[in-house]
């Protein structure tokens, strides 16, 4: 009897576990299948919610048949936790588990109408632009500068229609005075903030809200610098002339304001690296520049002959070493050119023509840098 009622019991787990894997199995497959969306949608995901909020709004525009199974993936992908607030096209015909990667991997806004506030090297720009969910492409709508003459009706429209989202977008290479100094400027920004520390801040874009405070968006901006560059330490290159994490962002910001383009920062940061292995000073224009402007604002001059001699904590052409702050707020990019640079020989670099996008000539001997120098002189002559 015993033994019979082992038998069936043991039959029964059996039975259980089979169906189990099979529900399992039904469930991964639904999962990843093809949704039930027609079209793509708008989906907004609010700052402070959770996937079961996300879940059951999915589910009312149609994108999802079960609320609790797309939870369910989320949980088992182990990809709750790491939602992120922002409004994004879910494409027709997405499986849940894209949609969980597409709330997930989170970065600027990607449908609906929004309001930008560029913060540029030079001044702020208000960008008011719309994109269609159905071809993925923006089309600007306006686009001004705060104090020029009156601001276009679409924006004074925008800020009061509960749907409009707003983000700031930071650019590389500006300084912490700089990005305070126009937050001041965005009217659905509130309080005051003192100005960070030079280059603790992240060149990035970051979703906004209507009363959200000045001190909130700069605190936001500190902990992202602060990732990155912790980050990047941890992975950094051997060898190098950089005793801290400080030091390397204060390389970076100088990497940041003499590159080209984006595709020299490894040489450019190579040029530095070699210079202060050798005990030579940087010479680099840029941090003369923030020794006269401590940062507020820009030079709009070239350099004299007597600012580039007088001695500031931060003029490179005559301390021998790495200015004592950053000299802008430097990218991911930068940051990561300083701790990983190229290997190479060079120790000079000059501009190819008069335009900054072109990029530099490097070299490796004073003979050669002299060639490269008297081929931009020529270019200045006008011969």
């Amino acid at each position: 009897m015993w033994r019979s009622v082992a038998s069936n019991a043991l039959t029964f787990l059996v039975v259980a576990l089979f169906l189990f894997g099979g529900v399992l199995l039904w469930a991964q497959n639904e999962y990843r299948a093809t949704g039930p969306l027609t079209q793509a949608i708008c989906l907004e995901v609010p700052r402070g919610t959770n996937m079961s909020r996300v879940s059951e709004d999915l589910a009312a525009q149609g994108a999802v048949k079960s609320p609790a199974m797309f939870r369910v993936g989320a949980d088992y992908t182990d990809k709750t936790g790491a939602l992120k607030a922002g409004s994004y096209v879910v494409p027709a015909g997405a499986s849940m588990a894209e949609i969980t990667d597409i709330v997930t991997r989170g970065g600027a806004s990607t449908c609906g109408t929004e309001v930008v506030y560029r913060i540029g090297v030079n001044r702020l720009t208000i960008q008011v632009r719309e994109i269609d969910p159905q071809t993925g492409r923006y089309e600007q709508k306006a686009a001004f500068q705060p104090g020029e003459g009156e601001a276009p009706a679409i924006y004074g429209e925008l800020l009061n229609a509960p749907d409009t989202r707003y983000r700031v977008a930071m650019a590389e290479g500006v300084t912490s005075w700089q990005v305070v100094n126009e937050l001041s400027a965005i009217d659905v920004l509130e309080g005051n903030v003192d100005v960070p520390a030079e280059g603790a801040l992240a060149p990035d874009s970051y979703d906004i809200s209507p009363g959200d405070s000045r001190a909130d968006v700069v605190a936001r901006m500190q902990e992202a610098q602060k990732l990155i560059l912790d980050q990047a330490w941890s992975n950094r290159a051997e060898g190098l002339p950089l005793q801290t994490p400080e030091e390397a962002l204060i390389l970076a910001s100088i990497i940041e304001k003499e590159t080209g383009g984006p595709q020299e920062r490894l040489e450019v940061a190579s040029v530095f690296v070699n210079r202060l292995n050798k005990g030579m000073k940087l010479q680099t224009d840029p941090t003369v520049i923030y020794g006269i402007t401590k940062g507020e604002g820009v030079l709009g001059r070239g350099l004299r002959q007597s600012e580039l001699r007088k001695e500031t904590p931060w003029n490179t052409y005559v301390i021998p070493a790495l200015p004592p702050t950053p000299i802008a707020n430097p990218g991911r990019a930068s940051i990561e050119a300083a701790l990983n640079p190229a290997q190479t020989d060079y120790i000079f670099f000059v501009a190819k023509t008069l335009n900054p996008a072109d990029g530099h000539n490097f070299a490796v001997t004073l003979q050669e840098h002299n060639r490269n120098v008297e081929a931009y002189r020529k270019l200045e002559r006008g011969n």
